[in-house]
């Protein structure tokens, strides 16, 4: 699973995740993209599930890049503990996404392959998605 290798804290706060992505939002390495459609925070563990959704379909064939990386803490009380006694201890790593964040690019496969793999790791998500062409393709 990703996660950082160290982080200035520990803990953060939740935050808002408003407005829709200004960066990062267009594919910029591969020819196919997979772009997020709702606001929500992606898992270390999701995203690893959809990268070898996408390789395995591929059958290691494609290049693949993952434009989003967990680099913020969610953490988690222990069951029936009493009030009080600070914020609990870190349980996994998350990664912010807005509308618009492009989350993979897949390159050097054809268009039928790319959209059927991309769609296929879009199950693995808890968002909407939408599978997005790269403009000038030659």
């Amino acid at each position: 699973m990703l996660s950082p290798k160290r982080t200035k804290y520990r803990k953060y706060h939740r935050g808002r995740m408003r407005g829709a992505k200004t960066r990062g939002n267009e594919i910029c390495f591969g020819n196919f993209g997979l772009q997020a459609l709702e606001p929500t925070w992606i898992t270390s563990r999701q995203i690893e599930a959809a990268r070898r959704t996408i390789t395995r379909y591929t059958k290691r064939g494609a290049k693949l890049w993952i434009r989003i990386f967990p680099d913020k803490t969610v953490t988690a009380r222990a069951a029936e503990s009493r009030m009080g006694s600070g914020k609990g201890a870190v349980d996994y790593w998350v990664a912010v996404v807005k509308p618009g964040t492009i989350i993979f690019e897949i390159g050097s496969v054809p268009e039928e392959i790319a959209k059927t793999a991309l769609n296929l790791a879009a199950y693995k998500l808890p968002i909407k998605t939408k599978f997005i062409i790269k403009d000038n393709i030659s």
